[in-house]
């Protein structure tokens, strides 16, 4: 049985079933994905307490580190998909974790000012009504806008998330266990779940 922030993944040639973070997209036959993700050795989790926001922020800034090798390449090699990495490319998985990002800074704006989230509420429902879909309609939609504006966005929005958590109270998300691991399924998680696509991306480049 999986958490309110996991979903299952069905078993695979007789491997069983595991838990994934619920904003990775379900795989194809061509890539299935039955692993659990675990947090690598030393990783805070759910149940670490951080000492304070700069160390979850710090530790999240080296997650993203790798990512950003994606706005080294060319536009012409960010649009080759990867049958490695669900299908998608450069492009797809730049769309796909910076749109999760935007959630969680419109998230954090509203915490910076509330106890509560209403743009969390709306995502948590959008989520349970549409799932997957959701995810394909958004990466379909970013396909459409320039790829100028998939680059400045994917550079901003994690500086303007960073910059918005440091000023929401530490009870309204550090030490609040839901949307700490809100914040934390949207982020830290979030890119250790896509490190095989990163990976597969960048060696189809010949990186």
């Amino acid at each position: 049985m999986c958490s309110s922030d996991l979903r299952p993944v069905a078993a695979v040639g007789g491997v069983g079933g595991a838990c994934v973070p619920r904003r990775v997209p379900a795989a194809g036959p061509s890539s299935p994905r039955t692993a659990a993700v675990s947090p690598a050795p030393g990783r805070a989790t759910i149940a670490t307490v951080y000492i304070d926001s700069m160390e979850f922020l710090d530790e999240e800034r080296d997650g993203w580190a790798p990512f950003e090798a994606l706005d080294t390449l060319t536009d012409e090699q960010l649009s080759v998909p990867q049958a490695d990495a669900h299908g998608w490319s450069g492009r797809d998985l730049m769309a796909h974790l910076t749109f999760w990002l935007e959630v969680a800074r419109d998230v954090a704006r509203e915490l910076a000012v509330n106890e509560t989230s209403p743009a969390k509420r709306r995502s948590d429902e959008e989520w349970e009504r549409r799932g997957d879909e959701w995810n394909d309609t958004v990466v379909a939609a970013w396909r459409e806008l320039p790829m100028d504006e998939v680059r400045n966005r994917f550079r901003q929005v994690p500086g303007e998330l960073r910059g918005y958590l440091t000023v929401v109270p530490e009870s309204r998300w550090l030490k609040h266990p839901e949307h700490l691991r809100f914040f934390l399924t949207e982020m830290t998680d979030h890119y250790e779940a896509h490190g095989a696509d990163l990976r597969a991306i960048l060696a189809g480049t010949g990186r």
